[in-house]
């Protein structure tokens, strides 16, 4: 395939620092990790920073750590992955789905507003293709009703709002370092917050709840467990990857906005499709995941035919996401959401295909999506 709709850009700086530690002692537990975590603090501008297992773990843990449980609900986006709702579902509370806004994916703050109950807990916000919600107005719903806000930042990295990075936004943030995000780390994540007290009980819950971690204990082996928790460290190895891949990101993002740019200018004279509104707009950064047309309806039918045309011209896509939440098998047995609700995330699901503008790309491969798209446009229709 000429074009991947997303590629690990792996370099020989990564190889060799993976290398460095495969060749020493410390798989786990060593400093890498600890160093990872402090220069995603300076990135971001962050207080506080932990390394994770996942972006799932991350999530998963702020909800556990905040006591989330049976009765308890919390509000999530019917538009993401499943593993923002799974970090809710794990806890035993229930998620609340609320639908998204057309034009950007993002979740519906009047719809937020309304699902409010005296059961919720807590918000949960994904900044959807890297755009920013509106935290202000999460926020001020937040604060009248005492509810936490979590950001799930996994399309996120390098975004933010009024300068402000993702994941500092609301009261704490989780990201993924999954192979074609905007950085990797094989697997892997990151839970920002600016409360440090959270920071603390999280630093010790992703690690079993032990109270003294190796290296700093006076005996070998001599600890105690001073509260629940789970195995959801990085290992170093990952780690090492992190650290590296970190000092690219910059030259990725600028990549990435100028692909993102190029392909939405070649694709304005399609009729035929809507460009979802996921670039950079007014305060808001975007860190420009992918670009995502939504077809229009008499195309939507097609739209198999039209990925696998453009497979066959070498241009990869994917579709964020396959289904809303509410409408997965698991979700739809437990709480019985009906195939019309979620119109909106409905629409973006299954009448949208999303193309690459990763940094493995070049505005000239945008233009080659954009051709070779009109072109399969034009065979189906």
């Amino acid at each position: 395939m000429r074009i991947p709709f997303g590629k690990p850009m792996i370099g020989d700086e990564e190889k060799a620092a993976v290398q460095e530690v495969l060749c020493g002692t410390a798989l786990v537990h060593g400093p890498r990790a600890k160093q990872f975590a402090a220069d995603f603090a300076a990135f971001t501008k962050a207080p506080h920073a932990l390394a994770v297992s996942s972006c799932t773990a991350a999530l998963h843990l702020t909800w556990f750590d905040l006591g989330v449980g049976p009765g308890d609900e919390v509000i999530v986006p019917a538009q993401t992955h499943v593993a923002t709702a799974h970090a809710v579902e794990y806890t035993g509370a229930t998620p609340i789905f609320v639908d998204c806004v057309p034009k950007t994916g993002n979740i519906d703050i009047e719809a937020l507003a309304e699902a409010v109950t005296e059961r919720t807990k807590g918000i949960s916000v994904v900044h959807y293709l890297g755009l920013p919600v509106d935290m202000d107005a999460v926020n001020a719903i937040a604060s009248r009703h005492g509810l936490f806000v979590l950001e799930d930042c996994a399309l996120s990295v390098g975004a933010t709002c009024n300068g402000v990075h993702t994941g500092l936004l609301g009261d704490a943030g989780a990201f993924s370092f999954y192979p074609v995000k905007h950085m990797t780390t094989a697997e892997g994540g990151m839970f920002l917050t600016k409360h440090a007290d959270l920071a603390s009980r999280i630093d010790k819950k992703r690690a079993f709840g032990v109270d003294r971690v190796v290296g700093t204990r006076k005996m070998p082996g001599i600890y105690d467990v001073t509260m629940l928790g789970y195995n959801y460290r990085m290992n170093e190895m990952e780690a090492a990857l992190g650290v590296e891949q970190l000092k690219k990101v910059p030259g990725f993002l600028d990549r990435r906005r100028e692909n993102y740019q190029a392909l939405a200018v070649a694709l304005t004279e399609v009729d035929e499709v809507r460009v979802l509104s996921t670039g950079d707009q007014d305060n808001l950064v975007s860190s420009h995941y992918c670009l995502s047309i939504v077809l229009d309806q008499p195309l939507r039918s097609k739209r198999p035919d039209i990925v696998n045309k453009l497979k066959e011209q070498g241009v990869g896509t994917s579709v964020y996401y396959p289904k809303p939440v509410p409408h997965m098998a698991y979700y739809t047995a437990k709480y019985g959401h009906g195939p019309n609700t979620f119109e909106n995330a409905a629409e973006i699901s299954y009448g949208s295909i999303a193309l690459p503008v990763g940094p493995h790309l070049t505005p000239d491969d945008m233009r080659f999506v954009a051709d070779s798209l009109k072109q399969t446009l034009h065979e189906v229709l």
